[in-house]
């Protein structure tokens, strides 16, 4: 494979920050649709890698989401997100019934602290990651399947349920002055349970699903 081959198959750290933005955002409206957070009529099916996924038509929500995720996918690329938390809550009660973690690691960086880097970086562009894009697509596309089969296992949320998204930074971040600090949320007696991986060679990411043991 030619040097100009190799640029247009890889992934550069921007384009990992924009891939994973991109599963943040097809997850989070899969969970959403799954769990019934929302009415199904509010959602219309849009195939992304491959696959259909329902996406959210609430202005509310997609301009929430366009907000927040746009905010990680900067900081994505930065390097200081650590875990990314959707929390599905009991409206009435307040109580956190499920969680799902997205937890980050940067594997430019580990590797390369090990002397044994996995990217390419190039002045001009920056860091590049080894994977090609068809590959880190088909990846994620198995998260998402997942996903979609928690169903099956996930307890009813015969409630009425809302959500938030959570964001841990490394210590030295600058929060937008719109966001509000908060504390790490806990189920009690609950069970976890971690899906699929994916890698873009830059940013891994692993999603766990905690849910609350009736």
């Amino acid at each position: 494979m030619t040097e100009t081959q190799q640029k247009t198959r890889c992934i550069t750290l921007k384009g990992s920050a924009e891939m994973v933005k991109q599963y943040l955002l097809y997850g989070v409206n899969s969970i959403l649709y799954q769990r019934g957070i929302y009415p199904p009529e509010t959602f219309t099916p849009s195939e992304h890698f491959g696959l259909f996924v329902f996406m959210s038509t609430d202005e509310k929500i997609t301009s929430f989401l366009d907000t927040v995720l746009g905010q990680i996918q900067e900081w994505l690329v930065q390097r200081k997100v650590r875990k990314i938390t959707l929390v599905i809550t009991n409206v009435n009660t307040k109580e956190v019934l499920e969680k799902w973690d997205f937890r980050v690691d940067y594997e430019d960086q580990k590797l390369n602290d090990n002397g044994n880097s996995n990217v390419n970086v190039d002045p001009s562009e920056g860091v590049a990651g080894t994977k090609d894009i068809k590959t880190i697509q088909k990846e994620i596309r198995e998260v998402i399947r997942q996903i979609t089969g928690t169903v099956s296992f996930l307890p009813l949320l015969d409630c009425l349920c809302s959500f938030d998204i959570l964001t841990y930074t490394v210590p030295n971040c600058s929060i937008p002055n719109q966001w509000d600090e908060t504390q790490p949320v806990f189920i009690a007696n609950s069970q976890e349970v971690q899906l699929r991986s994916f890698s873009t060679s830059i940013h891994k990411m692993d999603t766990v699903v905690s849910y609350k043991n009736t």
